[in-house]
């Protein structure tokens, strides 16, 4: 592993896992960011406001991050825009059809033992292995 970094790892998992607990304690809400984004453009007015600064709050922390010194981390895309694309609608489309997304199943689903959630995660990793083993040979992405 040529980039393992177990201290920020630590710290970063547990800030998201302190994150989701607040949530949840605060406002009886699951942290599933896919929830989170669709309830902030579609929800009832009065239901925005938290989900907004949520959303608002994972833009600007790496531009927080950024401000206060710490690196920027380098990453080349190896898949062109319009593959880019079609796998952001199909995950879209996805988290629509599983009734939530990795956050909310992964992070806040299997920590309250849902088996609904341990049952999507477990399709999210066949699905993203296959995925992975097929379009990278058939398209070059």
């Amino acid at each position: 592993m040529e980039n393992l970094t177990p201290v920020s790892a630590t710290l970063g998992g547990a800030l998201i896992g302190l994150s989701a607990v607040m949530l949840m304690g605060l406002k009886g809400r699951i942290a599933g960011i896919s929830g989170v984004f669709s309830g902030a453009v579609f929800a009832e007015p009065g239901d925005r406001g938290w989900r907004a600064a949520f959303v608002l709050g994972l833009v600007l922390a790496p531009v927080i991050y950024l401000a206060l010194g710490g690196p920027a981390i380098a990453f080349e895309l190896e898949a062109n825009w319009p593959l880019v694309i079609v796998g952001g609608l199909l995950v879209g489309f996805g988290t629509r059809l599983g009734s939530g997304c990795t956050s909310g199943h992964g992070v806040c689903g299997l920590s309250r033992l849902s088996s609904r959630s341990m049952v999507s995660v477990a399709l999210f990793m066949l699905a993203g292995m296959a995925t992975a083993s097929l379009i990278k040979p058939v398209f070059g992405g």
